[in-house]
């Protein structure tokens, strides 16, 4: 069903799917094999690194890239994700082999992949997307550091110790040793891996196009084979029969870690395997990822590499990443690397096993180290959760995986209840009387700070509260009320003014609303008259007046009470704004502005005389007096489409003989016969109607903004920079505000949150802010 402003539509047909040209199909496939072998590439040298890194056979992590790249893909709900062995699950695969051992760890994958069945067939993907960004990029922050730091041992010679700490403790003793073969193998492949994608092309070919990882520890292998170095190097299973090692049940005191297990698997590679899909969403114009469906397919996937003795399986960003920018358009170029890596193992599995596990150990150590993204924490800084990142971080490192996370999630959760829960307490004292205004979520949290501010009220004063408040808990109340008491025992006052749901007069009288509500007031209160609820079109002017007055006393003017009563001493004004008196244009409206802030100019066609014409002084006394008395920093003159004042003009009518009561319309609208030139002639004669108004009306407003620059006081201020002048333009059919450029000379659309790009509107060729005789210029508007 569809939405809009008077209610629901029927649903729209269905549109048939398009039917693809055969010679489209072909390119299709084309471009999904190709992308199929560069992922091919990728994922061999990953899987068997990953399978290292979780301490797991080798051949767990060519069953898991082959399972996730066939079974994950066929059933999933991506077009373009890659499933595999994940780096972000090898701590927990590490932790839960050294506890469990190998075949109960592959009960484990089996059973999360039926969690996750469950999840996806429940329809419930979403709601792993609850959990923080910051917490799961901290997470797999702190995972890249840990395998970075483990793997470095390797590189090194040596062995990996039990913790992050551990290792940090034991690497200097073992950088004195002297590993010189491994540390040969380990530098070659992390400087490749460091350089490769930094090469400049040589003529047609580019570096980048063959992935590094391959390159990289391809190099490592042939320079280690070639000097015949003695390094510990990969080793398969001599047959299929051999390479299954599958799940087997736990011992009876093993089922509560079994479970804790399950769950943990299913969670983080759940949650990994959605939010890649998301991202690389963003990469393709292909269908959208299906979050339900593409969870059955990680299920599915996880359910198969248990039972066939391979790692857990997710969605992984780098492979995906790869498929994408390698030209993968569907599923069959993830379903195709899959092939490619059980044909090259079954046939070439003695080339494999010529890699040097220091090879492996460099590549871990590079993904290790990059999946600390500088790029996610400046991110989140901006969003003001880093901390939650360096958290997240830091307890993986130092005290575990699911302490990590868990302090993340907790620290996540403190600082979302905080900005909810945040409240504003100011204090404003005028004429005796002291005003107090509390904005926000009245909680606990916030009675600390609200009983301080309200114990510096002097003793005895008159005091305005003012409660701008969502919620107000027990808490809240039982302060404020304390303190009202005993103000008004010390022969104070307290007049409480509460703009929103009367949280404490019923906390007083009964009981309080159970949670937040939304503020009252209709809706659609921009919209007419005639199109509010109940509106009649027998109802008389003056009718509708009153009854308009009586909504905004009903729904606003409680909450406006204390911001006028401040507003009631005196207005500094942030523009003068001069705009057509049009009934269709609303300043406030589509300035998004409130009492206080313009200073509005109303008058058929925002026409602003110049300073020497002594025909009409209204205009030229409200720009004096909002420029030298308020001291506006800006001043805005705004036109519109559909202008009748324009129209009029393009017509003529200012010069011809009319009838008397159209009179003062004539003499007004001749201010504007200077706008007419500036449009040129061309705007009645070759355009149509609409194009010459609206290029007149721009004209008119560019126009307008030259008077104004000729009158002193505002040729003062802005030769002294105290002043900009700007142009606007309201167009009523697309409900579009354009700024004027004097830069381009153009009226550019400002654009909104998810708004498209609307055509820029020209103004007419030449058109520049400038005055026309002192050479005195605006700076254009920012």
């Amino acid at each position: 069903m569809r939405n809009d402003a008077r209610g629901i539509l029927p649903p729209e047909p269905p549109e048939p799917p398009p039917q693809e040209a055969p010679q489209s199909r072909r390119m299709t496939v084309s471009a999904d094999v190709g992308a199929s072998l560069v992922v091919f590439l990728v994922a061999v040298p990953l899987s068997l690194g990953i399978a290292v890194a979780s301490g797991a056979p080798l051949v767990a992590g060519i069953v898991a890239a082959v399972v996730g790249g066939i079974v994950a893909s066929l059933v999933g709900g991506s077009m373009v994700q890659v499933s595999g062995p994940a780096a972000g699950l090898t701590i927990i695969v590490a932790d839960l082999i050294a506890t469990h051992g190998w075949r109960v760890t592959c009960l484990i994958t089996l059973l999360a992949g039926i969690v996750q069945l469950s999840l996806g067939a429940f329809r419930i993907a979403r709601a792993a997307l609850a959990v923080s960004p910051a917490v799961v990029h901290g997470m797999l922050a702190g995972v890249g550091v840990t395998i970075a730091l483990a793997q470095l041992h390797i590189v090194l010679g040596g062995s990996p110790q039990s913790s992050a700490v551990a290792n940090i403790a034991d690497l200097p003793a073992q950088i004195a040793h002297n590993h010189t073969p491994a540390v040969a193998v380990g530098v070659v492949t992390i400087a490749i891996m460091f350089c490769w994608g930094r090469l400049p092309a040589l003529g047609a070919f580019r570096p980048a196009v063959v992935p590094a990882a391959l390159v990289a520890v391809g190099t490592a292998t042939a320079v280690a084979t070639l000097g015949r170095w003695q390094l510990e190097t990969v080793s398969l299973p001599s047959s299929l029969a051999d390479a299954w090692n599958g799940p087997a049940l736990p011992e009876a005191g093993q089922w509560h870690g079994v479970f804790l297990g399950v769950a943990t698997v299913a969670m983080v590679a759940s949650v990994e395997s959605l939010l890649a899909a998301i991202a690389v969403d963003r990469m393709h114009s292909g269908r959208r990822v299906m979050l339900d469906r593409e969870l059955c397919g990680q299920g599915a996937a996880n359910v198969v590499s248990g039972a066939l003795g391979g790692l857990p399986v997710a969605g992984v960003i780098v492979r995906s990443t790869t498929n994408v920018r390698s030209g993968g358009r569907t599923p069959l170029s993830t379903v195709l690397h899959g092939v490619w890596i059980l044909l090259f193992i079954s046939l070439f599995a003695h080339v494999v096993e010529l890699i040097p596990m220091a090879a492996l150990a460099g590549l871990l150590v590079f993904i290790g180290v990059q999946m600390v993204s500088v790029a996610h924490l400046r991110d989140l800084r901006r969003h003001h959760e880093a901390g939650v990142y360096l958290v997240s971080l830091s307890g993986v490192v130092f005290l575990g995986l699911l302490e990590g996370i868990f302090l993340g999630f907790a620290l996540a959760v403190v600082v979302s209840l905080r900005r909810l829960t945040r409240v504003t307490v100011t204090t404003e004292e005028s004429g005796g009387r002291v005003h107090v205004t509390v904005h926000g979520s009245l909680t606990f949290l916030g009675v600390p700070r609200l009983a301080h501010v309200l114990r510096t009220v002097p003793a005895g004063a008159r005091v305005d509260l003012d409660l701008h408040v969502d919620f107000m808990d027990h808490a809240a109340f039982e302060a404020i009320h304390a303190w009202r008491v005993d103000h008004e025992r010390t022969g104070g006052s307290v007049d409480i003014d509460e703009v929103h749901e009367q949280w404490y007069e019923r906390s007083t009288r009964s009981s309080a609303p159970a949670a937040k509500t939304a503020p009252r007031g209709l809706a659609r209160w921009w919209a007419p008259w005639e199109m509010r609820p109940g509106a009649s079109a027998e109802v008389d002017p003056v009718g509708l007046l009153a009854a308009g007055a009586r909504e905004y006393h009903a729904s606003t003017a409680g909450r406006m009470r204390s911001l006028m009563s401040r507003l009631s001493h005196g207005q500094s004004p942030t523009a003068l704004f001069i705009t057509c008196a049009d009934s269709r244009v609303v300043p406030n409206l589509i300035t998004a502005s409130g009492p206080g802030d313009l200073f509005t100019v109303r008058n058929v066609g925002n026409l602003v005389p110049p300073p020497d014409s002594r025909d009409d002084d209204s205009v030229g006394a409200a720009v004096e007096y909002a420029v030298a008395v308020l001291g506006v920093p800006s001043i805005v003159v705004c036109g519109h489409s559909h202008c009748g004042a324009m129209k009029a003009l393009l017509e003529k009518a200012h010069l011809e003989p009319g009838e008397a009561d159209t009179s003062h319309m004539r003499r007004w609208l001749a201010h504007a016969a200077p706008s007419l030139a500036r449009a040129g002639e061309e705007v009645s004669a070759a355009l149509p109607s609409p194009e010459a108004l609206r290029r007149l009306s721009q004209a008119n407003v560019v126009q307008q903004i030259a008077h104004l620059a000729r009158h002193p006081v505002v040729r003062e201020r802005l030769e002294s920079g105290q002043l900009e002048l700007t142009g606007m333009y309201y167009d009523l059919a697309t409900a579009q505000v354009h700024l004027f450029d004097s830069g381009t000379g153009e009226f550019t659309p400002v654009r909104g949150v998810g708004d498209t790009a609307p055509v820029p509107r020209q103004a007419p060729a030449g058109d520049q802010l400038v005055e026309e005789s002192s050479g005195a210029s605006s700076r254009p508007s920012s």
